[in-house]
C-alpha cells in the first residue's frame, strides 16, 4: 500500500546554483481539494519550486514534508503520489496516444494497462483518436494526452508546470474541468502559471514569487491581475 498524505509542507526552502539563489526561504503549507497558484515572472523560481516538489532536484536548504514525511524518508512510496505536467510532455511521438498510455501504466505497475489507457483516452475526449500517432496531434491534444499520462495512477499531489501555454479556448476549458474534477477528488494541485486571466477564478489561493522569494499570498483568486501587479511591482 503506497503511503498517502492529506497534506503539503514547504519550510524555509532554498536552492541555490553556485552563488545564484533560485530559491529562499519559501514556506507555505496547502491541503487536499486546494489548487494552489505559483504566480511570478521569469526566473522567479517556480520552475525550480515545481521540480523540488516533485522530488526531481532536492533543496540546498529546508524541506518538503509530504503529510509527516520528507520524500528521502517516504522514498519511492512518496514518488508513487505525485504526477507531474512540466514543460517536457513525455510522451513518444512515434507511438500512437493509446500505447503512450498503456507504456506509462505498465511503468506505474497498473493492473490491466490497456483498460486503463482507454479509460484516460475516453476522459480526455479522445477515444476515437487512440490509435493515431502523437506526433500528428495538435498541441491541445497532446497537452490532454500528457495530462492523463500524469494522473493514470491518481496522484495525491499534481504539479503543473505552465499548462495552458498555447491552447486555444476549446482546450483551455477541457483542461480547467479535469483540474476542477481532481480537486473534487481530493488532489493537491499546484500550478505555476501566467496565464492570469484562466487563473482568476480558478485558485483557492495563489502564491506571489520575486526573485526566489514569496512576496505575498492571496486567497481570493478574482480580479488577480491588478493584485498580481502591486504584489511583485
Amino acid at each position: 500500500m503506497r503511503s498517502d498524505f492529506d497534506k503539503l509542507t514547504v519550510v524555509d526552502l532554498a536552492r541555490h546554483y553556485g552563488r545564484r539563489k533560485a530559491l529562499s526561504q519559501v514556506n507555505f503549507t496547502c491541503e487536499t481539494g486546494e489548487i494552489i497558484g505559483l504566480l511570478g515572472p521569469n526566473g522567479a523560481g517556480k520552475s525550480t519550486l515545481l521540480n523540488i516538489l516533485a522530488t526531481l532536484i532536492s533543496p540546498s536548504l529546508g524541506r518538503v514534508e509530504y503529510g509527516a514525511c520528507t520524500a528521502a524518508e517516504g522514498g519511492a512510496d512518496v514518488r508513487g503520489r505525485i504526477g507531474m505536467l512540466g514543460h517536457d510532455l513525455f510522451l513518444y511521438p512515434e507511438l500512437t496516444a493509446r500505447e503512450n498510455l498503456v507504456f506509462f501504466a505498465q511503468l506505474y505497475g497498473l493492473p490491466d494497462a490497456p483498460a486503463v489507457a482507454d479509460a484516460s483516452l475516453a476522459r480526455a475526449g479522445l477515444a476515437d483518436r487512440g490509435d493515431d500517432l502523437v506526433s500528428g496531434f495538435s498541441r491541445g491534444m497532446r497537452q490532454r494526452v500528457a495530462l492523463e499520462r500524469a494522473l493514470l495512477h491518481e496522484p495525491r499531489l499534481v504539479l503543473l508546470d505552465e499548462p495552458f501555454t498555447g491552447l486555444d479556448q476549446a482546450s483551455t476549458a477541457a483542461l480547467v474541468a479535469r483540474l476542477r474534477e481532481r480537486q473534487q477528488a481530493g488532489c493537491i494541485l499546484v500550478i505555476a502559471t501566467h496565464d492570469l486571466d484562466v487563473a482568476d477564478g480558478l485558485l483557492s489561493r495563489a502564491i506571489y514569487l520575486k526573485n526566489g522569494r514569496v512576496v505575498g499570498t492571496d486567497s481570493d483568486s478574482r480580479g488577480l491581475s491588478e493584485r498580481y501587479r502591486l504584489a511583485i511591482q
